[in-house]
């Protein structure tokens, strides 16, 4: 959540390649949208396929994914609980198959994502073994210090699975401290290069243009910073002051998201914040 921007950023996605399953966790609510986006993607004919972030610890969700046949790689995104709780529970279930993140922390069995290959792992834009599909792996910090997308081809058609990075609607915050707003930005940047390539993101809709809605994130993301200028220029003092002021129209439910973001902000723009943590637990 960044905002009042509540609809999809750019053309939703017609339809996706019969390579590409959807498993929608039931843990809708106003930072999840529908739920997580659970992917499975498994090349034609491939034995093994390879899930991108199995979701909450919910049982009905563990035993949809493992409905789907055997899967050889588990990947994630980013280290919130919405994309990581079911992770150990579904290593048990799949014998041990390993799970592999950007932090050693949710990695299981496997070595970190963009540790030295000679460990085992795999650096920017280094291949991982996709089953018959090509997934290179794109670093993206921002939303989180650990976010990361993949780039997956598979015959001539390409998707970039985002996290939170990009979602299939409205905009994501900066999740400060561990979020940085510089980081954020490049990240879109990189993100902007991918034209017309789909976008499956964790949460919300799959989306025809990846690169077309970096561009709405960035200009997103300008456009805030600017008001939070302006808030400041009017003398507002404290993150909790420019969220009064800059997301004014957005649900008071939903400030202590949005103060994520103004801290980060703040930061950004070398102005003090008053403190805070960076849990993304609160209810």
């Amino acid at each position: 959540m960044g905002g009042h921007v509540t609809g999809a950023v750019t053309a939703l996605a017609s339809e996706l390649p019969d390579w590409v399953t959807l498993l929608r966790a039931p843990n809708p609510g106003p930072m999840t949208l529908d739920g997580t986006n659970t992917w499975l993607l498994r090349a034609p004919g491939a034995s093994y396929g390879v899930l991108v972030d199995p979701g909450p610890a919910d049982e009905a969700h563990l035993a949809a994914i493992t409905a789907q046949g055997p899967i050889g790689l588990v990947l994630i995104t980013h280290g919130h609980p919405d994309h990581t709780e079911a992770s150990p529970r579904l290593h048990e279930l799949l014998d041990g198959v390993p799970v592999r993140a950007a932090d050693p922390a949710h990695s299981i069995g496997g070595p970190p994502l963009g540790s030295a290959p000679a460990d085992g792992g795999s650096r920017e834009g280094d291949r991982l073994d996709g089953y018959g599909l090509d997934i290179r792996l794109v670093p993206t910090p921002g939303h989180t210090a650990d976010s990361v997308c993949f780039l997956v081809g598979h015959y001539g058609r390409r998707l970039v699975l985002t996290g939170d990075t990009i979602l299939g609607r409205g905009t994501t915050v900066v999740a400060h401290p561990d979020g940085h707003l510089g980081d954020y930005l490049a990240s879109l940047e990189l993100l902007s290069a991918y034209r017309g390539i789909p976008a499956l993101p964790g949460h919300g809709p799959a989306l025809a243009d990846c690169g077309a809605a970096a561009d709405f994130y960035l200009a997103h993301r300008r456009a805030r910073l600017d008001q939070v200028r302006v808030a400041l220029d009017g003398g507002a003092r404290t993150a909790a002051e420019v969220v009064a002021t800059v997301y004014a129209d957005v649900d008071r439910s939903l400030w202590w998201a949005a103060e994520w973001s103004v801290r980060a902000q703040l930061e950004y723009l070398g102005r003090e914040s008053d403190g805070g943590g960076a849990g993304l637990d609160r209810p």
